[in-house]
C-alpha cells in the first residue's frame, strides 16, 4: 500500500500535535454502512463511530457521533443540543454544509465548526475509529483526546 494522502482532518490533528493512526479500508459504494467499515477493519462495531449531522428546530445544525450499529435517538440528540426537536439533514445538504460526503463525514474539520456530541460509550474504549474525511480511510484515536480537540460534549444519544 502506498502513502496515504493526508485529509484535512489529518492535517488539523497533525498541526495540533494530536496522535492518531490512519487506517485504510476497502469501501463499497453500495454499502457505506458502519457495519461494513467495521468488518473491513476487523473491529468491533461499537468502536467504529459514525458522524451524523442534524438540524435542531431552534438551535440549528449540530453533529452527533454514535456507535456504528446504533440508531440516533432524535429526542435525546435534540435535548443534548438544547432543543426540543431535531432531524437528520437531507443527504444533498451534507456536502455543502460540512464539506464531506456520505460515508466520509468526519467530526474533524467541517466547513464550519458545529456543536458536536459524542455518545457517552466513546469514552469506554482506549481507542475508537472515526472517518478521516474520505471514504476508505478511518482514524484510530483516543476518544477523550478527540472529544477535547473538536470541543465536543458527551451525551446519551442512542435508542436503547
Amino acid at each position: 500500500m502506498g502513502k496515504i494522502a493526508k485529509t484535512n482532518a489529518m492535517r488539523l490533528l497533525d498541526k495540533a500535535g494530536v496522535s492518531y493512526e490512519a487506517i485504510p479500508y476497502a469501501y463499497d459504494e453500495n454499502d457505506l454502512a458502519a457495519t461494513h467499515v467495521a468488518e473491513e477493519l476487523g473491529e468491533d462495531i461499537r468502536l467504529v463511530f459514525k458522524t451524523l449531522v442534524l438540524r435542531g428546530e431552534r438551535t440549528g445544525l449540530f453533529v452527533c457521533v454514535v456507535p456504528g450499529d446504533a440508531e440516533v435517538d432524535l429526542k435525546k440528540a435534540a435535548a443534548a443540543a438544547g432543543d426540543k426537536k431535531a432531524d437528520l439533514i437531507h443527504m444533498k445538504e451534507l456536502l455543502p454544509t460540512t464539506g464531506y460526503i456520505r460515508g466520509g463525514c468526519s467530526p474533524i474539520g467541517m466547513k464550519k465548526a458545529l456543536p458536536t456530541f459524542f455518545h457517552t460509550s466513546a469514552c469506554d474504549y482506549p481507542e475508537i475509529y472515526v472517518s478521516a474525511g474520505v471514504r476508505g480511510l478511518q482514524l484510530k484515536i483516543e476518544p477523550q483526546t478527540l472529544i477535547d480537540f473538536v470541543g465536543a460534549a458527551t451525551a446519551d444519544l442512542i435508542k436503547q
